[in-house]
């Protein structure tokens, strides 16, 4: 049996979603920004319907907390077959391998039922922690793009990392 199982989003998960990003915003910057009100999860859960993004929330099967997040974004069909993927981590589950799990997961969910071919992940070169857990995933790093994505107002560096449909384990 999983420790963590993964869904996506529904509107029911808003409450739980803001307080657990409120109550990690210190552990998430510099990284990533996440919504801390029901505004942003509006305008967040909004952008979910157009079957070019899909949120995924991981939940620990024993307690229902929050461990994190997955999200699948600017899905391309046609002759790409590609998304963009991000994650985050809550502090409280942090180090145990789960949000590995989580992206695993994901990544199955986006080979599988989306039939997707490519999922690639931009991480900014500091962050270790995310670039080993893309790693031990089976992502390959593929490139750097400097000033690739603006966080915290400030243009950073990124490393492009990816990870193919048939280099997944199962």
């Amino acid at each position: 049996m999983r420790s963590i199982a993964i869904k996506p989003a529904v509107w029911s998960d808003a409450v739980d979603l803001i307080q657990a990003n409120i109550e990690n915003q210190r552990f998430h910057a510099p990284w990533v920004e996440p919504f801390t009100d029901m505004d942003g999860f509006e305008r967040w859960f909004s952008g979910l319907g157009s079957g070019q993004a899909v949120g995924m929330i991981a939940r620990d099967t024993q307690t229902n907390g929050i461990v994190g997040v997955t999200n699948l974004s600017q899905i391309f069909r046609k002759g790409f077959q590609n998304a963009y993927l991000g994650f985050y981590g809550m502090a409280g589950y942090a180090r145990r391998g789960l949000m590995a799990e989580a992206v695993r997961l994901t990544a199955l969910y986006a080979f599988g039922d989306l039939g997707l071919h490519r999922l690639e992940a931009n991480i900014q070169p500091e962050n270790a922690a995310s670039i080993a857990l893309v790693r031990r995933v089976g992502f390959r790093r593929e490139g750097f793009s400097p000033r690739y994505l603006q966080v915290g107002g400030v243009w950073r560096d990124h490393e492009r990392w990816a990870l193919l449909a048939d280099d997944l384990e199962r």
